[in-house]
């Protein structure tokens, strides 16, 4: 499978490290307005991540690792990419700029097969979340969003709650800062986010409920979310208070998902009893890493906590994703 990525940011970057040596997916081209000597500066030194592994050599918009040439762009517009002279079969769509089906469809112009976003799209667009309906995934879908970080967590928790029934959900994403926060105090059109991400714990609205209610429609109306943003630079807590349909216990919410952890879940759901911290959980590839020791419950109301690492979790399903796209178009 022949892949490009366009918009070099966190997830972009971090895909690229990922897919440069993976033995069955090609990263033909990249593409990104910024300099590009910063480009490969950032691609070589990660502060989340360390430094990449592999040699980079740039040189005449060819970047090369371990012998695999990578073509370097830097157009503003995906019509002008050479999707097509590439034979690019999908693009990842990373930018966070062409997230809807009239941008998206941009590259399909250019001559790509194929575009997963990196992020949950517009409701034209198919939301699927591995691990949980990618049996929708059909050969003729153009475009497909595989939700966000939050929505891959939360969905699969939320679903395997409902084995008993979930009358209501009420979740706070307790999640690393963003780009989409000031590192300083300063203008934002949303003032919480204005202000000095690594000083503050700063609530933020976010958008995951209508997500969860896309995928679960019966959800509707039942659930209410918050992210609060922690002084981090990686990683998130998920915390789930759910009433639950009727009574049931620690140990047998627990018995749950542990089970979903080692049967049709696994390699989506990790389940432990240690004691973790954020740290912990940086470059886990799982959605949500569910921590048993920190289960309670009141009567019919459960408190449910998961990790994940919102990265490195995140590019692993959208890595899920090309590998299913790879035996559909083959």
């Amino acid at each position: 499978m022949r892949i490009a990525i366009n918009g070099m940011g966190r997830i972009g970057r971090l895909l690229f490290r990922r897919l440069v040596n993976h033995p069955d997916i090609e990263v033909v081209a990249i593409n990104d307005i910024m300099d590009k000597d910063n480009l490969v500066y950032l691609l070589k030194y990660d502060s989340v991540y360390g430094t990449f592994g592999s040699e980079l050599l740039y040189s005449n918009d060819v970047l090369t690792v371990n012998n695999r040439q990578v073509k370097v762009c830097q157009e503003s517009s995906p019509a002008a990419l050479p999707w097509k002279a590439l034979q690019v079969d999908v693009v990842l769509e990373c930018s966070g700029h062409f997230s809807g089906r009239e941008g998206a469809s941009l590259h399909l112009q250019a001559g790509a097969r194929k575009v997963l976003l990196s992020t949950t799209g517009p409701s034209d667009i198919p939301l699927l979340i591995y691990g949980f309906n990618q049996h929708a995934l059909t050969p003729d879908a153009d475009i497909i969003s595989p939700g966000g970080c939050m929505t891959n967590c939360s969905t699969h928790v939320l679903y395997i709650l409902n084995a008993i029934g979930v009358e209501s959900a009420q979740l706070n994403i307790l999640h690393s800062y963003t780009s989409r926060q000031e590192l300083v105090d300063a203008p934002h059109k949303h003032f919480r986010r204005g202000r000095a991400a690594a000083e503050s714990i700063i609530p933020v609205e976010i958008d995951l409920q209508h997500s969860l209610e896309r995928l679960m429609p019966l959800m509707q109306d039942k659930i209410a979310c918050l992210s609060t943003r922690i002084p981090v630079a990686n990683g998130a807590m998920a915390d789930f208070t759910v009433q639950l349909s009727e009574k049931t216990s620690k140990a047998a919410i627990n018995k749950l998902f542990q089970t979903a952890s080692q049967t049709e879940y696994k390699g989506i759901i990790e389940y432990t009893e240690d004691p973790l911290v954020s740290l912990d959980i940086k470059g886990n590839p799982h959605s949500c890493i569910i921590d048993g020791s920190l289960t309670s419950v009141v009567g019919n109301q459960c408190k449910l906590i998961a990790w994940f690492d919102n990265e490195y979790g995140f590019t692993t399903r959208m890595i899920d994703w090309l590998i299913c796209w790879k035996k559909l178009i083959a």
